[in-house]
């Protein structure tokens, strides 16, 4: 299935964007009268045909339309440190979106390594990886925000509200799959390589999130953010 990324979708016919254009008739050659698949993002899946294989300004037509394609029962919001190496954040926006998230934010921390994030190019990537994993849904980037400010925007958030810390003492320590139940909203937050602040932690606590461990082994910013990804999605299977 090929699958093109429309947010701006509204009639019966369609004139994609001169970039999906391209990839539409270029990358793919598709000619008039194929089948293609197209998504605004915001759930909707459309089967449409190709009326006119313009690669600056390709026309489709709506055949059908599959309203919350695959929609989830449960919202996933993850809120990670940004790394001093921004190839590693681009990593994993990629494969988190491949695995299923809703919602990214960039939490600037006490001991941040990176403190400011342009999101366009994340997008991007976020958009790319959408059409390769045939979702109907387009993850949120919410751009980067403060560790205290996250704390009192998300107060009265209802789902479970998790902080990934490595405590040393492991009497302490909640693991995520033990705590987290199918079908949960959940907002976990992820720390930089040195880790969240005892203000921060302290903070959190008072706040409603609870410490919880993605395992034994000290993982990565990132790793440890898709760890947090995966446990989730594979719980909701």
């Amino acid at each position: 299935m090929n699958l093109f990324y429309t947010p701006e979708i509204n009639s019966s016919t369609y004139t994609l964007s001169k970039e999906e254009s391209a990839h539409c008739v270029v990358v793919f050659r598709l000619k008039m009268g194929d089948e293609i698949h197209l998504t605004d993002g915001k759930g909707s899946l459309f089967k449409a045909v190709l009326i006119d294989n313009n690669p600056k300004a390709c026309v489709v037509e709506i055949r059908e339309t599959i309203n919350e394609f695959e929609k989830r029962n449960f919202n996933l919001h993850i809120a990670m440190a940004p790394t001093k190496n921004i190839a590693r954040v681009e990593w994993f926006i990629e494969k988190a979106t491949e695995m299923g998230i809703d919602e990214f934010t960039f939490l600037l921390c006490d001991h941040s390594e990176r403190m400011v994030i342009k999101t366009d190019r994340l997008n991007k990537i976020v958009t790319s990886a959408v059409k390769q994993s045939i979702k109907a849904y387009h993850p949120v980037i919410h751009g980067a925000l403060k560790f205290k400010e996250l704390i009192k925007k998300y107060n009265t958030f209802t789902g479970k509200k998790y902080l990934a810390y490595c405590h040393d003492d492991v009497s302490k320590r909640i693991s995520l799959k033990d705590n987290y139940k199918r079908g949960e909203d959940a907002l976990i937050l992820i720390g930089p390589e040195g880790d969240f602040s005892k203000h921060e932690i302290s903070l959190a606590i008072e706040n409603g999130f609870k410490l919880i461990t993605l395992g034994n082994s000290r993982l990565r910013t990132e790793t440890a953010a898709l760890a947090a990804c995966h446990t989730i999605n594979l719980i909701n299977e």
